[in-house]
């Protein structure tokens, strides 16, 4: 049983960040997406490359958050991660699309 939630919200992730917390952002959508908005130091990795670097993954030693459009394919990532030997993998939930409503509306929307 994991004892992180599958999933972080926005504020959540917010505040550890400002709170200095070491993590890992694994953006897990498209190159092309993420040339049009990423977050801050955010490790591009598109879902489909994912099965081949969980042992880069797994090596991870603290948090690990991942990221798509609205959530939908970084639930998918890191409940697949959490089967893999990745347990501390989070999906940011609403992903960028509610970062950029509820954290920094400074960012790009697509």
């Amino acid at each position: 049983m994991n004892e992180l939630p599958l999933e972080v919200s926005c504020a959540e992730l917010k505040g550890r960040l400002d709170d200095g917390v070491e993590l890992m952002l694994v953006d897990c959508r498209e190159p092309f997406e993420h040339e049009v908005v990423r977050l801050p130091d955010a490790c591009l990795m598109p879902m489909g490359t994912i099965p081949s670097r969980v042992a880069e993954l797994a090596a991870v030693e603290g948090p690990l958050v991942v990221y798509c459009h609205h959530g939908m394919r970084s639930a998918q990532t890191a409940a697949w991660l959490r089967e893999n030997g990745v347990p501390q993998a989070q999906s940011l939930a609403g992903g960028v699309d509610a970062w950029a409503t509820e954290i920094d509306p400074t960012l790009p929307r697509y």
